[in-house]
């Protein structure tokens, strides 16, 4: 047998196609008996709809499109599942595309497939394309990147406070000697957390040591490889304390001092940022920077769809921080360095 069409469904329900219509699309103007006669025909027949000619008809997908470069590590796990129950709970679907092709995600955005999009800054969406966007009346929200217009908004962390208030919370436990190892230098969360980092180091006078940029990618491994690298080419330069871009940074370099034989934190503290899942059950329990990934999720959802429903136009809006105080940062003591 064929594909189930329509006009099957209301052969099968003795029923006219444009009341099978009505009862698909939740029309109400069918007593609740023939609504339920028919939907109960149509899943027993295993019916599906011609997606494409109900776009045709109402302009409208009811789905949502995610635009990244990764979705890669916790961060995006939360992310990510944060959307998708938000979407769900809304009545939309949400569609993730990750490619680095930046012409294949105009397409995307363009080519009407989707109601919305949320954009993750990485993806090199430059003022060009947002131009454009604008001209079509794309309704965009952005992670990472503050973008405000009619149709366009932006939710993103309050990362240079995080950034500025970690690093404090080092000074004023003695530590003199702060690493910051960075993220990827292009997106916005990085820029803002290390300009926060660089803005409390000034603010108590101490100088700026450009060795103590380390470069980890927002990556485990490169953090890792950075600090190990660090400490043998610099061993009379070795950090009081390491602020990191990420928590996964931090665990980086947390097993790279380790391999060393550095004590965290008797001898050397870190900070991370995020407070991911594994941060309070690492060893030791990560001292860290509590980014509200969840609500992010859910307050990026929101807002796109309340400018699809053209209930509000587009703003940005910054989350609170948060430092959590855990075991891998203490108040600066005489270090045991390895001999």
């Amino acid at each position: 047998m064929g594909k189930v069409t329509i006009k099957d469904v209301a052969r099968e329900a003795g029923v006219s196609i444009s009341t099978v219509s009505n009862a698909l699309n939740n029309v109400d103007v069918l007593t609740p008996e023939t609504k339920k006669h028919v939907l109960e025909v149509a899943e027993r027949l295993n019916y599906v709809p011609n997606l494409n000619g109900k776009l045709l008809k109402s302009g409208k997908t009811k789905l949502l499109g995610f635009f990244t470069t990764s979705v890669a590590g916790p961060y995006f796990y939360t992310l990510v599942e944060s959307m998708s129950r938000e979407c769900d709970r809304l009545g939309y679907g949400l569609s993730v595309l990750v490619t680095k092709d930046k012409q294949v995600i105009m397409n995307n955005i363009l080519g009407g497939r989707v109601d919305g999009v949320i954009i993750f800054e990485e993806l090199k969406i430059n003022d060009h394309d947002i131009a454009v966007m604008a001209k079509n009346k794309i309704k965009a929200v952005f992670l990472d990147r503050v973008v405000q217009n009619e149709t366009m908004g932006s939710i993103i962390f309050n990362s240079f406070e995080g950034g500025y208030e970690a690093t404090k919370y080092l000074i004023n436990l003695g530590h003199r000697k702060i690493a910051y190892i960075s993220g990827v230098d292009t997106m916005f969360d990085s820029v803002e957390r290390r300009e926060g980092y660089v803005a409390a180091l000034q603010e108590a006078n101490f100088p700026i040591d450009q060795d103590y940029f380390l470069q980890g990618y927002f990556e485990e491994e490169g953090s890792y490889n950075a600090v190990k690298s660090f400490l043998h080419m610099h061993p009379d330069k070795v950090p009081d304390a390491f602020l990191a871009g990420n928590d996964l940074s931090a665990i980086g370099c947390i097993r790279a001092l380790k391999s060393q034989g550095y004590e965290v934190p008797r001898d050397i503290s870190v900070v991370g940022f995020d407070d991911i899942d594994i941060a309070p059950y690492f060893s030791p329990p990560l001292t860290t920077v509590r980014n509200q990934i969840a609500r992010q999720g859910i307050l990026v959802v929101n807002h796109l769809i309340r400018m699809i429903q053209k209930k509000e136009q587009g703003t940005v809006e910054r989350l609170d921080v948060e430092l959590v105080v855990r075991g891998s940062s203490q108040v600066k003591s005489g270090r045991h360095d390895p001999v």
